[in-house]
């Protein structure tokens, strides 16, 4: 139905849209999250808590430089950041001026990065964390607790906490939570944003449309940034974004799609290669030893293109946390994922 909404809408590309988007978008934005997270009423405002952004990359990148100050104290500030991570991330805070710190999101902790196990004198330098839930690539989800205890971080700290939540339909079995389902145990805004969009839930990646919502401060000074320099959402775009965060029914059947996939995978994979079900995302995050190597044997003897682990990681004390992965989408029709499978484990 989108093809069907942008064509009803397609007159009104010859009119500058409004920076903030249209009213009815970010109403039916706020209503979704008061849906999502069972959040009080009046604990969002579409005004004050919520910016449209033309895709959630641009948008995480824009915030890092309204997040992130020339200094915290007398020092350079740091930003704190899972490891493996989504390049975005890593550029949007060397832009920004901040040093990344990068936390392992490994086996042992869960495949989510422990920042409270960070020094004080890290915590008290940071500008600005950025947590994806359901992670890209692992799948592994946040829980309250977690959340509860990095929010109580940032505040504590002084930091801007980023949920990058932009996989959060996206699951096997239960709903992942969310930052602003915690928030509203206290109903404080206070330093946390959370970004969500409609490339991952609506499998609508060219429409380039998400949106920041959380901390009426951070989200007015975005918002000024975003005047500037920021791309904006055509009107015929935000009136079939407003149409897709209203409706449930085609996101209920792409998680189906996706249980398919996994089921599928979980069949032809068997334990092989460390395979597991993640609880959210779309990703396989398959052991193979050395990540480069075996995707040049995939590309070369079974025409597979994939992305070593290797490649979506730093480096930390000689230990790069993706080195033994590969990271595998299952995002093509049922058929194509299946030979896919099929000759990753006939040639690994």
């Amino acid at each position: 139905f989108v093809g069907d909404v942008i064509e009803s809408h397609r007159h009104l590309y010859r009119k500058y849209p409004p920076p903030r988007g249209t009213l009815n978008c970010r109403k039916a934005v706020t209503d979704w999250l008061n849906w999502r997270y069972t959040l009080p009423s009046g604990m969002l405002n579409p005004d004050r808590h919520v910016v449209p952004v033309s895709g959630t990359k641009e948008g995480m990148f824009m915030l890092a430089q309204v997040a992130i100050p020339e200094q915290v104290g007398a020092d350079r500030p740091l930003a704190l950041l899972p490891n493996p991570y989504y390049h975005t991330y890593a550029g949007a805070v060397v832009a920004a001026g901040a040093e990344p710190i990068f936390v392992p999101a490994v086996r042992e902790t869960g495949f989510l990065p422990d920042f409270s196990a960070l020094e004080e004198s890290v915590l008290d330098r940071a500008a600005l964390c950025i947590v994806c839930s359901p992670a890209n690539p692992q799948g592994a989800v946040a829980d309250i607790a977690y959340l509860r205890n990095l929010i109580t971080l940032a505040r504590k700290h002084n930091f801007v906490l980023l949920a990058d939540e932009c996989y959060a339909e996206i699951y096997l079995d239960s709903p992942p939570p969310g930052a602003l389902e915690v928030c509203a145990a206290d109903g404080r805004l206070d330093n946390v944003v959370v970004f969500h969009s409609l490339s991952k839930r609506s499998s609508a990646p060219g429409l380039r449309v998400g949106f920041a919502a959380g901390d009426p401060v951070i989200v007015e000074s975005y918002m000024r940034l975003r005047t500037y320099g920021a791309a904006v959402i055509p009107l015929p775009n935000d009136a079939a974004a407003t149409a897709l965060w209203r409706d449930e029914i085609h996101v209920e059947n792409i998680r189906r799609g996706y249980r398919s996939q996994f089921d599928a995978a979980e069949e032809i994979m068997g334990g092989r290669l460390g395979f597991f079900r993640p609880a959210g995302g779309f990703f396989l995050w398959l052991e193979v030893g050395d990540s480069v190597s075996a995707a040049q044997t995939l590309w070369r003897d079974a025409a597979i293109k994939l992305l070593p682990g290797t490649f979506l990681a730093q480096d930390v004390n000689g230990k790069n946390p993706g080195s033994d992965y590969i990271r595998v989408p299952l995002v093509h029709d049922l058929d194509t994922t299946a030979e896919a499978l099929e000759r990753i484990v006939q040639t690994l």
